[in-house]
């Protein structure tokens, strides 16, 4: 048995390839099935004055505090959701699965999860935000069932992605029932450092114990 972690990476100054290699040495690698998704389908994107850009949605423009563009990351949610059905197909169950990703895909992830596959093991967003009026807070808000453990990172000095929205959003999400570890790291901008892989990699492995799946084959 090989564990799916669909990654939802889309990474501004470090490859996602590059950030995985960084997550997860030759031992991993050998007891977790690392899925790697990141779209190559350009869209046109709002902010850049509609210039077409790979991004996994689009926005009316990068903020916490304007409407979402929910027609956009919908269709990405049902893209995800037959990668993700296709895993359960191969005989990985939903409670083996993380999603979680960089930036846009980190919010990507919180989407997908909290919206449509609340029974996954967990979601990891780095240096990434909800807007305030998100669909996931009204969502939430219907829940009663137990949620996916959200692990949160965010670089203090991000220009881009403010650490406060992803502080506010951490917040909100606590609010609603979703168990949430907030982590930041001085200095560091719209980018990953070694130090936050390492901290995921950890948590991963929590998550989702090698023993276990080891137990299970």
């Amino acid at each position: 048995m090989r564990l799916m972690l669909p990654v939802c990476y889309r990474t501004a100054k470090l490859h996602s390839q590059a950030a995985l290699n960084l997550t997860f040495n030759t031992r991993y690698a050998l007891d977790y099935r690392i899925l790697n998704y990141a779209s190559d389908l350009k869209r046109p994107y709002t902010p850049m004055k509609g210039a077409l850009s790979t991004v996994w949605f689009d926005r009316y423009k990068i903020s916490n505090d304007c409407p979402e563009h929910i027609e956009t990351i919908d269709a990405m949610c049902r893209g995800l959701t037959d990668l993700i059905n296709d895993e359960i197909k191969n005989g990985i169950t939903k409670n083996r699965i993380l999603v979680g990703g960089f930036s846009m895909g980190g919010g990507m992830a919180m989407h997908l999860a909290y919206r449509f596959h609340q029974d996954v093991a967990g979601v990891f967003a780095l240096s990434s935000f909800l807007n305030k009026e998100s669909a996931v807070y009204q969502a939430l808000g219907r829940n009663e069932g137990v949620l996916p453990e959200l692990f949160q990172c965010h670089g203090t000095a991000d220009e881009l992605v403010l650490c406060s929205w992803g502080e506010e959003t951490n917040k909100m999400l606590k609010s609603l029932g979703v168990s949430a570890s907030f982590h930041t790291f001085p200095n560091l901008n719209h980018e990953l450092s070694r130090t936050e892989i390492e901290k995921l990699k950890t948590w991963i492995v929590k998550k989702l114990p090698i023993e276990e799946a080891k137990t299970n084959e």
